[in-house]
């Protein structure tokens, strides 16, 4: 699908499946709103199948987008850009924390090489769908051309949609790339109009000095571009990177094609914001897995919406905090799915 059929399949939510998960809910044996967040999960999720209650979200996939990036010749990461080619390689061999949070979990882990600078070698869940090797310095002159940020929002439809069609009733979002949060911050501060030392963080843990210098880096390409948040593509293209637009390709695939799609660290709220600029309804497929602890993410969630189901602290990426979401979800649904009623258990209401 391209991005323009794709943003006219989503809809909003179906108002009869949203009614019918909320009576529903009121009718279990439990006292009402007695699993707080949960239960509005379990409507949201009826609202977006269409139908209550919704399919459980099993078998689930987490796709990891990887690419590089131009600014980090810019001092804004301590690590190496070689680090981005070597963790594919891990996340291909299921050596990585995603890997053993998805075996946990029981989801499968596919990697997109969409913008690595190194070219990689072959493994069976790797697909090789680079666009070119990584961005240009946003700082200096646009990251991506909009053909190039396009094609990339298109490979993230594309993989969603290729998952969908192998029987996955639920999408991950992962992704790799040193110095990614960099044009992270820039496009939540494009999006969602927060300047740039409110939305920038200190990633893999930079110190004092490097963050202030991060801070300045995404405030001179905010500066230097002006992006436009009424053109989505065009914030993608100056200030993003090709994993950052795949995944709202893929989160706006996932909407098109009714299935949620749990969102993980602020790699993900950057594009989960991107998409929501794209088509605002793709935000009733959403499920916000965890609070980063990058000032950006809470900045995203706020802006959209959306409520996250865990809050430990983590800052890694991968899709690790999706994948842990993923059984909270799966228990959300089943309460509908399992759960007597007050009627069929005979338990007396209050």
């Amino acid at each position: 699908m391209t991005l323009e059929t794709t943003l006219a399949a989503i809809r909003p939510a179906d108002e009869q499946a949203l009614a019918a998960a909320r009576e529903l809910q009121g009718r279990l044996t439990k006292p009402a709103g007695s699993l707080g967040d949960l239960e509005e999960l379990s409507v949201r999720l009826a609202g977006l199948a269409g139908i209550c209650p919704p399919p459980l979200p099993a078998p689930a996939t987490v796709a990891v987008f990887a690419g590089d990036h131009g600014v980090h010749a810019r001092g804004v990461s301590p690590w190496p850009q070689e680090v981005t080619a070597q963790m594919v390689a891990n996340f291909v061999a299921g050596g990585a924390v995603v890997n053993a949070f998805a075996r946990q979990a029981g989801a499968d882990v596919m990697v997109i090489d969409v913008g690595v600078s190194i070219p990689l070698h072959g493994g069976a869940n790797l697909l090789d769908a680079n666009i070119r090797r990584g961005t240009r310095d946003m700082t200096v002159e646009p990251a991506l051309t909009r053909e190039e940020a396009l094609a990339a929002v298109e490979v993230g439809i594309a993989v969603a949609a290729q998952l969908v069609e192998s029987g996955a009733k639920c999408l991950l979002t992962g992704d790799m790339g040193i110095a990614n949060t960099t044009p992270a911050a820039a496009l939540i501060a494009a999006f969602t109009g927060a300047d740039a030392a409110t939305v920038t963080g200190r990633g893999t843990g930079i110190d004092d000095a490097t963050l202030m210098r991060k801070t300045e880096v995404v405030a001179a390409a905010l500066a230097r571009h002006r992006p436009d948040p009424a053109d989505p593509l065009g914030v993608l293209a100056t200030v993003g990177g090709l994993e950052h637009a795949a995944l709202a390709g893929f989160i706006l695939g996932a909407a098109a094609r009714r299935v949620p799609v749990i969102v993980d660290g602020v790699i993900a709220a950057s594009a989960a914001v991107a998409a929501a600029a794209f088509a605002p309804d793709a935000v009733a497929a959403m499920v916000a897995g965890h609070r980063s602890p990058e000032p950006g993410a809470s900045v995203v969630l706020a802006h959209l919406g959306l409520t996250p189901l865990l809050d430990l602290g983590m800052r890694l990426g991968e899709g690790s905090g999706a994948v842990l979401a993923l059984p909270v979800v799966a228990a959300a649904v089943r309460v509908l799915h399992e759960v007597a009623t007050f009627d069929a258990a005979g338990v007396s209401e209050k």
